[in-house]
């Protein structure tokens, strides 16, 4: 099977029928030795009845014992062969299936760190995980085909030559029949490909949304909105479960069909023999082993109608993986240098230009808008924005990466000890983590974990609050020490005082060094070096705080809220607090 470090190939993702053809072209010996296990173990089935017609025929009725005994150690001796080609079959195509499954997972792990970032822009949670729990068992199970597919169509043909020479009205009665049942199945499972769709589609939507759920319930408390979204939730989970029933009505039919057609099939091939028998055109023994030849094609005929159901649901999960794999990252088609020494960072969308070595700050009325502008400068976005003068899309997208930082307020935190979850990949010393932890105020977290650094924190840092994890995430964008900071609402959930405590931390870490954060707080706006204020996403106007609060009514506006909240002794972070129950009243009306 695929090494767990191996490269797993590059997948054909141009369908779903070319992905899983690729996954058998990956492993061709054992697929190849599946498929000779399945058919000989098949035919040696169909071997069965015709040595229990020679043992009837020559030595039963004309009694002799000798040619009795030959023909029934020959049967012992087939049964023997083919129970052993039997678990060879099972042990080759479970091997088939494990390779398919974990080949799979790993393009897709593969591709999701090739997406890095635009990966959330280009599909949504749900479908990633929707993918790597459902779709790859599907895809696995699917190459079935590949063995007792094969074996079926073998044995198939087999049979249909043994029973010519019997009787040709036999051998005709076999070779129609079979097609006749693929054209009462056939429609079905193209049915099946098409709830199948929708009911995996309506299943990603679902659990994108329990992710959703899960990361925000406290969110959706505070605002008043749980119940609003729970009901949400519940319609949507009747509609999946009324999809999923659809697609349990076209299964259960083709199940029933793979049992009863073949039942059928064998019951009427069985009395054209008796009748045929009966007129002496054939013996007894050939009699015994025709039936014999039918029983035996039962297995055939049930394996190809489950190959067909097993292929359709593995087609529809193999379309979806191929239409992930065929996601593409932005383009990298930078091939300049960035500038040699820090340089003045420009927006033409926005009019905003940051200067180097300041620590600016973006207030807009719709956050969204000041977003914008960080998505552009950190190259999140196609845009025209430039770097010193060039245009950054124009400069290698590693070298930006590695000189400028965007710091979301809700980016990802992996489980691990604190130490880890803030030093990430950099071997950093415990004194360059408390020093990180400390300009970002977070001091206080370090002293109520019980172990310290070394305290453990869970995924997404569901063990702290809320105003915990804008502190570690804030401390470890600190400690990369990027040339450029770029930080979203770094102190969006957080109280007035260690607001402020924040604040004057990453002035002061970041001295000298070009920083800029987002946000309409005066407690932070009011100890950067320069504001721009934005008005539908353009530069309005350009100064410090407290010159923009005396000549710019629209800027006095935004941050009179949080002005009058600390006049009248409430902080910052309860005036929040109120505006974020208003709003999750609105949005329950």
């Amino acid at each position: 099977m695929i090494d767990a470090y191996g490269d797993p190939g590059t997948p054909d993702g141009r369908g779903g029928a070319r992905y899983l053809w690729w996954l058998v072209l990956r492993q061709p010996g054992r697929c190849a030795a599946g498929a000779v296990f399945a058919s000989v173990w098949m035919v040696l089935l169909a071997a069965t009845p015709y040595l229990m017609s020679r043992a009837v025929d020559e030595g039963l009725e004309p009694g002799d014992m000798g040619a009795l005994a030959l023909w029934t150690g020959a049967l012992f001796a087939v049964n023997g062969v083919n129970s052993w080609l039997g678990i060879m079959r099972h042990r080759t195509m479970t091997r088939v299936r494990m390779d398919a499954h974990f080949r799979t997972v790993k393009v897709v792990v593969g591709q999701t760190v090739r997406l890095g970032s635009s990966l959330s822009r280009a599909t949504g949670a749900g479908e990633v995980v929707t993918i790597g729990v459902g779709d790859v068992q599907l895809i696995s199970q699917s190459l079935t085909v590949v063995g007792p597919g094969v074996g079926a169509v073998v044995a198939y043909g087999v049979v249909a030559g043994l029973l010519l020479s019997v009787s040709p009205l036999l051998a005709l009665v076999v070779l129609l029949g079979v097609p006749v049942i693929a054209l009462v199945v056939g429609p079905l499972a193209g049915r099946l490909q098409g709830t199948e769709t929708e009911y995996r589609e309506r299943q990603g939507v679902l659990t994108a949304r329990i992710g959703d759920l899960a990361g925000g319930l406290r969110v959706l408390s505070g605002l008043g909105g749980k119940g609003l979204m729970a009901e949400a939730f519940r319609r949507d989970s009747q509609r999946l479960r009324e999809q999923g029933y659809r697609v349990g009505a076209v299964t259960s039919w083709m199940q029933a069909l793979g049992a009863g057609l073949p039942m059928l099939f064998l019951a009427g091939v069985t009395w054209i023999a008796a009748r045929l028998a009966a007129q002496g055109q054939i013996s007894v023994g050939e009699l015994v082993s025709v039936y014999g030849y039918v029983a035996v094609l039962v297995w055939p005929v049930m394996f190809l109608i489950e190959c067909g159901y097993q292929l359709s649901r593995g087609v529809v999960a193999a379309r979806r993986v191929a239409a992930f794999l065929r996601l593409e990252p932005p383009a990298d088609t930078g091939e300049a240098a960035a500038p040699a020494e820090p340089s003045v960072l420009y927006d033409p969308g926005s009019g905003t230009r940051v200067l180097p070595g300041r620590l600016t700050a973006l207030a807009a009325a719709r956050p969204a808008d000041a977003v914008g502008v960080v998505d552009r400068l950190g190259r999140y976005v196609p845009s025209s924005a430039t770097w010193g003068g060039r245009r950054l899309d124009a400069i290698a997208l590693a070298e930006v990466r590695e000189r400028i930082l965007v710091a979301d307020h809700e980016a990802d935190l992996f489980a691990g000890p604190l130490r880890e979850v803030v030093a990430g990949r950099r071997a950093a010393e415990d004194a360059d983590v408390l020093h990180a932890l400390h300009a970002a105020a977070a001091d206080d977290i370090v002293r109520g974990l019980p172990d310290g650094l070394d305290s453990a924190v869970s995924a997404q840092g569901r063990s702290l609050s809320g105003g915990q994890r804008q502190r570690v995430r804030l401390a470890r964008a600190v400690l990369s020490d990027p040339e450029v900071l770029l930080a979203i609402e770094p102190t969006s959930a957080l109280d007035a005082h260690t607001e402020a405590a924040v604040a004057e931390g990453l002035r002061a870490v970041r001295r000298g060094r070009t920083t800029v954060v987002t946000s309409t707080s005066p407690l932070m706006l009011d100890r950067v070096d320069q504001v721009h204020f934005l008005v539908d996403g353009k530069v309005a106007a350009t100064g410090s705080h407290r010159e923009l609060l005396d000549r710019e009514p629209g800027y006095r506006a935004l941050v009179a809220r949080d002005t009058v909240g600390e006049s009248t002794g409430r902080s910052a972070g309860e005036s929040a607090g109120r505006s974020a129950e208003e709003a999750g009243e609105e949005v329950v009306r």
